[in-house]
């Protein structure tokens, strides 16, 4: 089908027809997205690269959430931003801290992973991204929304986005890395025509274009599978994962633990009582053979001298 193309340098916003695939897809989701506004990339990883070297400047306030992607710190912190903490709550992200920092800072943008977050496994409720949409609107605040793991719910109804509820202030980040190949790093950007502009000439100075040669294989894919039922056999799967990991905490576990109960995702947040240290218990977990990861990846307060020194 190819051809020749196939090992062919590419446009640099991505091939046409995958981009016109992930349209669909959000148009079958009720959410209407114009191809020319999505940028495919190596990664969302790669997005918040791009859109930290289109957007940030040496001492802008940003907000991000804590605990907070690593990801998301690190390819921020690059650019040397002034990060504001907000802290998530079991509804989502604390409001009242956020009108405080909106107030007194007018951030250039909030960082968000409402859907099933990195690493809290946490989903803001419907509440929670109306009063996120009332604190934004009328600003010239961004809101990045971050949703690799928004199609992997195993129980409870989906909520709205932030792009249909803010639609002129947010950039959606997608990936195909949690729901087809990790390993091909395959994701997109959605941006408004203003943003996409800058977008395209940083991705260009970065590296031109993402392989042709994964894209066509994706899109390939997608054309010849059901990615629905492909999807439903992923959430079957970590669905009966989840189940038993909350059974095995609330059976093993000390009551002075407390823990998320994530509806979907990948991830799952515990709470050890003061008395115990996270490092050192990874240390005695690492001796039989477990890794687990500790606050100070995800606590920017913990993290910033790592950072910066």
């Amino acid at each position: 089908m190819f051809g020749r193309d196939l090992f062919q340098y590419s446009n640099s916003e991505g091939f046409i027809g995958l981009r016109e695939l992930i349209a669909q897809r959000y148009s079958d989701k009720k959410l209407n997205i114009q191809t020319d506004n999505i940028l495919i990339t190596n990664g969302s990883q790669q997005g918040l690269d791009l859109l930290g070297k289109t957007l940030v400047n040496d001492g802008d306030d940003i907000v991000i959430e804590e605990p907070g992607y690593l990801g998301a710190i690190q390819a921020f912190s690059i650019y040397r931003p002034r990060f504001n903490t907000v802290a998530l709550t079991e509804d989502g992200i604390d409001i009242k801290r956020l009108k405080s920092v909106m107030l007194s800072t007018q951030p250039k943008l909030i960082y968000t992973v409402p859907n099933f977050q990195n690493p809290s496994g946490i989903s803001y409720s419907e509440k929670n991204r109306r009063q996120v949409t009332d604190v934004v609107q009328g600003t010239n605040t961004l809101l990045i929304e971050d949703d690799p793991y928004g199609d992997l719910r195993y129980s409870g109804v989906p909520k709205p986005t932030f792009k249909s509820l803010l639609p002129g202030n947010t950039v959606l980040l997608g990936s195909f890395s949690k729901t087809v190949i990790p390993g091909f790093r395959l994701g997109w950007i959605v941006a408004s025509d203003k943003i996409m502009e800058k977008l395209i000439i940083a991705k260009q100075a970065a590296d031109l274009h993402t392989s042709h040669f994964t894209q066509c294989i994706i899109f390939q894919y997608l054309k010849d599978n059901d990615i629905e039922k492909h999807i439903e056999k992923i959430k079957e799967v970590y669905g009966k994962q989840l189940k038993c990991m909350l059974e095995s905490i609330n059976e093993y576990f000390p009551p002075e633990v407390t823990y998320t109960h994530p509806e979907g995702g990948m991830f799952l947040w515990a709470e050890l009582p003061g008395s115990v240290s996270s490092r050192e218990l990874l240390d005695l977990a690492i001796k039989d053979g477990l890794y687990l990861f500790p606050e100070i990846l995800f606590m920017l307060t913990e993290m910033r001298p790592i950072l910066y020194d």
